[in-house]
């Protein structure tokens, strides 16, 4: 299979499929005398792994790990599982933080009255005003 075809298949961007190639992420392609890139099944797999993989979360270096679990016949699932479960917490701290976020976005907007005057609650609390200024 040629690049474009895999490309296609996998919902890759050639771009990227290229990418993971240089960063060492799939098996190397074969090469034809003209230089072109020969794909098999076994790349087709390692790809749409990192395109399911990169989907749920995990970064380049996550997926390597992946892809080298996927390629080691002797692996066992709960290695695959403890990863997984580690990409959970990590999305669970993220959600928690954003949520802290949020909250604290929405208690600034409600203590603005957003009319036309300068003086800000939002810009104060967020340079650390503890008592309005005005500006001379």
């Amino acid at each position: 299979m040629n690049i474009s075809e895999v490309a296609k298949k996998t919902g890759l961007t050639s771009k990227a499929i290229r990418f993971y190639e240089e960063k060492g992420l799939v098996t190397p392609p074969l090469r034809s005398e003209n230089g072109y890139r020969s794909y098999s099944a076994k790349h087709l797999e390692e790809l749409m792994l990192l395109r399911q993989a990169r989907q749920v979360g995990f970064n380049l270096e996550e997926c390597r790990e992946m892809v080298q679990l996927f390629n080691n016949p002797q692996r066992h699932s709960a290695d695959v599982k403890a990863r997984t479960l580690d990409k959970v917490a990590e999305i669970e701290a993220h959600i928690q933080e954003l949520t802290l976020m949020r909250e604290r976005l929405l208690a600034l907007a409600a203590s603005c009255p957003g009319d036309e005057s300068a003086d800000c609650p939002i810009i104060n609390d967020l340079a650390g005003c503890c008592h309005t200024t005005k500006r001379v």
